[in-house]
This record gives structure tokens, C-alpha cells and sequence, in this order.
């Protein structure tokens, strides 16, 4: 039986990709999980599959900004949500630094950072009185390192960064462990958005010469929320392929 057995978690932007992908992965450790996307029918469409291979799940689908929202759909999951995975987000557009105007850099941070933060406002307090919590925000190598397009996107996720070492350090003595995840190009309908081969193009720019799949990342989403990952805080994960590779 998985530790995680019981517990319940939000998986945000979990209606395609990375997050429908982790959302099946802890729902099979035994997670009941809020199934939280944009588009209902997304929503909907996965957590019937979790219900179909016996899990537990409940589709929520609004604005992952919306505070209101995102308070109504914790407190719906009848005890406290403990396991986090900050997924939602939006594809940057591959534009140059003169097209960012004021709409397209709110929408972008507000998706990504203040919905990121909005998420843990909500699910906070229930891991406080459990003192336990593991919370996980998914990043990207373009916060790592830039993009010569799209500098809202890769400021946004540099700045899940920054959450994710300055909540480690807040939340520790709580129990709560916060980690990132920054993958490189990964197989997605966002990505596909941009055509196969601007897909193939960018996956040869890493080591293994191919993008990655949803499930490889839902993979080392649940080992951080599993026992494996217990000594584990404040830390950035990079299954990328070897696009970049950085630090000591």
C-alpha cells in the first residue's frame, strides 16, 4: 500500500499533459484528487478515467486564479488537501520582447504565479493542522536559463522558483516540503500547439536527441510526494534531457 493512500491532493492544470498525467499517477498511489483545469469537459474526461481504473477524483474547472473558486473547490474535498502539484499554465507564444504588452504579461503571471500562489493559500491551512504537506511547482529550463521569445513565460517560471525556495524555507518546521520540477521540452498538446517539428527541433537541442513524455515527469512528481522524497525541500528537479545542464 502506497503511504500516500487516503491522502488528497489538487493537481492544477490537470485536465491534459503533465498535469492529466500526474493526476493518474497519484490516484493510482491512492490519492483522492481534485481534478482542476480550465475546461470542464478536461476535467470531466479525467477524473472519469481515475474513477474508471478505481481512484477517486473530483473535476473541478475554474480559473485557476480565482480565489473564490479555489477556496469552494478545497473545501469540497471534505478534509484537508495535502499534496499540491502547481501545474496550470500557459504556452508564452514564441514572441518577440516588443509584442509582451500589459495583457499578455498579467495573463501570463497570473496564471503561473499568482494562481501558484492562490493554490497554496487555499490548501494551507489543512497542512498546517496536519503538519504535513508536500507541495510541487512545476518550472521550466526556460526559467532556468531564458529564451531569446516568450520573456514573460520565462520570467514566470523563474519567479516558481523563487516560491519554491522562499516556501521551503517558511513552511519546514510545518512539515511541509516545497519542491520544483523544470522540465525541458516535453510531448504535450501545448507543445504540439507549435507544430511536430518545432517539437523535434527543440528535442535536438538536448542530450537524448527527443521531447519527453507526460509520464516521466508524473513519475518524479510522485517519488518527491512519496517517503522517497522525505529528505527532499527547497530543491529544483531537472528531467530535461540534458537541455540545460547547470549548476555544480
Amino acid at each position: 500500500m502506497s503511504a500516500l493512500e487516503g491522502r488528497r491532493g489538487l493537481v492544477t492544470g490537470a485536465g491534459s499533459g503533465i498535469g492529466r498525467a500526474a493526476a493518474i499517477e497519484l490516484a493510482a498511489a491512492g490519492v483522492e484528487v481534485i481534478v482542476q483545469d480550465l475546461v470542464h469537459e478536461r476535467a470531466a474526461e479525467v477524473a472519469a478515467t481515475i474513477r474508471g481504473k478505481g481512484g477517486k477524483a473530483a473535476a473541478a474547472a475554474f480559473d485557476v486564479a480565482d480565489e473564490a473558486a479555489m477556496r469552494k473547490a478545497v473545501a469540497a474535498a471534505g478534509g484537508p488537501v495535502t499534496l499540491l502539484l502547481n501545474n496550470a499554465g500557459i504556452a508564452g507564444g514564441n514572441i518577440e520582447f516588443e509584442r509582451v504588452d500589459r495583457t499578455a504579461y498579467m495573463r501570463m503571471f497570473d496564471t503561473h504565479v499568482w494562481g501558484s500562489l492562490n493554490a497554496l493559500h487555499a490548501v494551507l491551512p489543512g497542512m498546517k493542522a496536519e503538519r504535513f504537506g508536500r507541495v510541487i511547482n512545476i518550472a521550466s529550463n526556460r526559467g532556468q536559463v531564458g529564451f531569446e521569445r516568450s520573456c514573460h513565460y520565462s520570467g514566470a517560471k523563474a519567479a516558481l522558483l523563487g516560491f519554491t525556495k522562499a516556501w521551503a524555507r517558511e513552511f519546514a518546521g510545518w512539515g511541509i516540503l516545497v519542491n520544483a520540477i523544470a522540465p525541458g521540452v516535453i510531448r504535450t498538446g501545448m507543445t504540439l500547439a507549435f507544430g511536430e517539428q518545432a517539437v523535434h527541433d527543440e528535442a535536438q537541442l538536448n542530450l537524448l536527441k527527443r521531447p519527453g513524455a507526460p509520464e516521466e515527469i508524473a513519475a518524479w512528481v510522485r517519488f518527491l510526494m512519496e517517503p522517497t522524497g522525505n529528505f527532499t525541500t527547497g530543491q529544483l528537479l531537472c528531467p530535461n534531457g540534458g537541455d540545460p545542464i547547470v549548476g555544480v
